[in-house]
């Protein structure tokens, strides 16, 4: 795993866990990370990750078409 440095401003009223979650948040919409990679970076279980999503504007279902069709085949 790596590590980026990120400075803001004093005056930004954001808390670590915000940011890390944010940045988890986005990575794990854009599909760039797993729910279970977005969660270790955000630093939580996996189950609360999900729980938190919605808080970050995220669904955890995808708007997909595809994804759609592929599901409505598999149920």
């Amino acid at each position: 795993m790596r590590t980026i440095q990120v400075n803001i401003p004093d005056d930004v009223d954001l808390k670590d866990y915000d940011f890390s979650m944010m940045v988890a948040a986005k990575l794990y919409e854009d599909k760039k990370l797993s729910s279970g990679q977005a969660a270790k970076v955000a630093g939580l279980s996996k189950r609360t990750f999900i729980e938190l999503l919605g808080r970050y504007g995220v669904s955890i279902f995808s708007t997909s078409i595809t994804d759609l069709h592929t599901d409505i085949a598999n149920a």
